[in-house]
């Protein structure tokens, strides 16, 4: 729930339409828990969503995918039966090194817990270089996500896939941008670019760690994007 007046302001507005029939309130924002195993590139990409109800806890070093779906798990047992519940609860985390094993079962787990999760293989930098590319989904070393999202950034627009890691403010906003030959943004393309390389990874391979690459980050960008 956003709330933008303090108290002083909310009485005036009391006494001027007090006599009016109110609107309908809109309706509430769901609180969602997003546990993310990145400490700097997805936090700061979905901290710009501006959902003040999302909480985005970024976990780091020390977790591997199952033990970030078990914490996402505590995390949300502590609120239930609160003011503060979860409605929804997203775990992000990436293929990496992990075992196959390591990262199907952490899949599975969270499934079986109501967890959702948006899962990356090999990591979540594949999510944003979709905005720039019509990746074909073949295999692609992480090591080379940095130069070829670079690549395709305008000049004054860079990503510091070596150091910092950060989505920038001005990356964020190149990644909403239109795209002149299709109309449509960046963040569309990708949605649509992850979707159709969701199901054709699910119709080949039974073990989401083969499916590379692929992304199911969009199913959380759909989820805030309701709700912005």
């Amino acid at each position: 729930m956003l709330h933008y007046y303090g108290e002083t302001m909310k009485r005036k507005s009391r006494k001027l339409f007090d006599l009016k029939r109110r609107e309908p309130s809109r309706e509430e924002y769901p609180s969602i828990l997003i546990v993310s195993e990145g400490e700097n590139t997805e936090p700061s990409y979905f901290r710009q969503f501006r959902l003040t109800t999302a909480e985005v806890i970024p976990l780091g070093i020390g977790y591997n995918t199952m033990s970030l779906v078990n914490k996402a798990i505590e995390l949300r047992d502590k609120k239930v039966g609160t003011s503060h519940e979860y409605n929804q609860v997203w775990c992000v985390f990436d293929k990496d090194d992990y075992s196959d094993d390591q990262y199907n079962s952490a899949i599975f787990k969270a499934t079986q817990n109501d967890v959702k999760v948006a899962y990356s293989n090999q990591s979540f930098e594949y999510w944003l270089l979709l905005h720039l590319k019509d990746h074909q989904g073949g295999a692609l070393h992480r090591d080379n996500y940095n130069k070829e999202i670079n690549n395709l950034l305008p000049q004054n627009v860079k990503y510091d896939g070596k150091g910092s890691k950060l989505v920038s403010a001005d990356l964020f906003k190149h990644l909403l941008s239109k795209d002149l030959k299709t109309g449509k943004t960046l963040q569309e393309l990708a949605i649509r670019r992850a979707k159709k390389l969701h199901q054709l990874k699910d119709s080949y391979y039974d073990s989401f760690a083969k499916q590379e690459s692929m992304t199911t980050v969009y199913k959380l960008v759909e989820e805030l994007l309701k709700f912005c």
